[in-house]
Parts: C-alpha cells; structure tokens; sequence
C-alpha cells in the first residue's frame, strides 16, 4: 500500500467519524467504496472489513449521545431484533457464495438512492419520543419490516444500515434527527457484529488498513461530536439525503465496471487437438 493510499483512506476515515458523529449513519456508504477503490480490495474481503471498522467507529461516537440522553430504547428494540435477524441471513447468504460480488455492489447502490430521495422529500412523521406512544401498530409493523431489510443490507453489502436506520426512525417512529442517530448508532454496532460473525471470516491480510482508517476517524469525531449539538434538524436531513445519492451513484458505477469487466472476460477455448481414444482390438 502506497503512502498515498494511506492518505486516502486516512481522509476518509475522518469523513466517516465525522458523519458517524454527526448524523448517526454514513459512514458505510463511503467505506465500502473506499476499501474497494483506494484499498484496491475484492469486496469478499472489503466487506468484512468495512464491518469491523463501522462497529468500532460507531461504539467510539455513541458516548456523547448517551450522555445528552439522545437515545430511544423502545424504537431501538422494534428496529433493531428484526434488524438482527436480517443480518445474519444476509451474511449467511454471502458466505454461501448466493450474492456475486457486482450484486452487492448494485444492491448497495439502489437502497442508498431509494432512502436518499425518501428521506429528502418526505417529512417526519411526529416528533414524539417512541413510535408505539403515537405510530399505532401500523407503524409499528412497517417499523420492523424495516429493520429486517436493514439488516439484510448489512450482511449482503457490508454496510452498518445506518443509512436506512435514520430515515426509518426519522419517518416511521417519528423521531428527530438527533435522536434518531444516536439510537442508529448502537443498532449499526451491533448489526454489523452479527453480519461479520454470519459471514465467517477475517479478512487477515487487510487489516493493517484499519489503522489509518480509525486514526482519521478518531479524528473527525474528535470535530464532529463538538458541532453536532449546534447543526439543525433541516440541514440534517438534506445533508444525509444528498449524501445517501452521492454514495449510490459512485457504488452503482463501481457495480457497473465489475459487471462488465467479468462479461468482458475470454471465454476458455475448447481444445482444438482431438484425442482419439484408441480402440480395442477386435478378436
């Protein structure tokens, strides 16, 4: 690994603790891109990798939140056991060798994009502290399909499903946005530790690429933890919003080139010197 490499993933290591820091979720959607582009990692090993990373970086940045009591234990729940259960077939499923490498890429892709335009065009539902007090069992149950999608994302594609969470607790249990992220960053620790168990293995070889990546992100928690207090809800959600659509095109993209590069591989040729199997002699 080039010095520049570890520049780069140094960087944005610092984007992601900060946006961990700061909204709760995020920094999966830029990490998986990161370890595949600039760590120059087939995405068997990025993807247990990005977990590692997003769980640790997620236990460093959820103090802050608990002591200023931005924390929703009852939403955690209903979100957070299906989410749980979700992770844990996603990474079976990629263990198995069921989702090829540009379908984890594409499937990333098109669920940041679909939750980046949600959550940019709908408004919260309510600003009630949990969603059974005032969601009725409607939302209660949209709530938990939801946390089974979120942790299926988190298995197939490696990511912490923070990206999914906020919207979900912002939209569906009517939470504000800082309570939202600090509940999103407890269920993104512990989605992610379920997931890295399903799928079974370390990725040994690539981790010293976690120590440039959780320098810069100690960093840029370091900033983001003083001005996450200060920022306010609206400018939030558009942040996150056009973020979610950012990291969708650049991973769709990424999908795109491996698709093609694999269709665009030479199929072997057949043998073209014939073998003949020598008869038997006739008595």
């Amino acid at each position: 690994m080039t010095g520049a490499n570890v520049l780069v993933l140094m960087a944005g290591g610092g984007v992601i603790g900060f946006l961990l820091s700061v909204i709760g979720a995020g920094g999966s959607m830029l990490l998986l891109p990161l370890l595949v582009g600039a760590g120059a990692l087939p995405t068997r090993e990025a993807v247990p990798l990005s977990l590692l990373a997003v769980a640790a970086l997620a236990l460093g940045n959820l103090g802050p939140y608990l002591r200023r009591h931005q924390f929703a234990p009852r939403a955690a729940l209903l979100l957070g056991m299906p989410a749980l259960a979700g992770s844990w077939i996603g990474g079976s499923w990629v263990k198995a060798g069921w989702v090829p490498e540009p379908v984890q890429l594409g499937v990333f892709a098109a669920a940041a994009l679909v939750a980046g335009g949600w959550l940019n065009r709908q408004k919260p539902a309510a600003t009630g502290e949990e969603p059974a007090a005032s969601g009725g069992s409607r939302r209660t149950v949209l709530l938990m399909a939801q946390g089974v999608l979120v942790g299926l994302l988190t298995g197939v594609a490696g990511v912490g499903g923070g990206f999914a969470i906020v919207p979900a607790l912002v939209l569906l249990a009517g939470l504000p946005m800082a309570l939202a992220s600090g509940t999103s960053l407890l269920l993104i620790a512990l989605n992610a530790a379920v997931a890295l168990a399903a799928q079974g293995h370390w990725p040994a070889s690539s981790l010293p690429l976690l120590l440039p990546l959780l320098l810069g992100g100690g960093i840029g928690a370091a900033f983001g933890q003083h001005l996450a207090p200060h920022l306010s809800e609206r400018r939030l959600r558009q942040g996150f919003s056009l973020l979610l659509i950012g990291s969708a095109l650049l991973s769709g993209a990424e999908a795109w080139q491996r698709r093609n590069a694999g269709h665009g591989q030479p199929h072997p040729q057949p043998n073209t010197i014939h073998q003949t199997t020598p008869r038997p002699l006739m008595p």
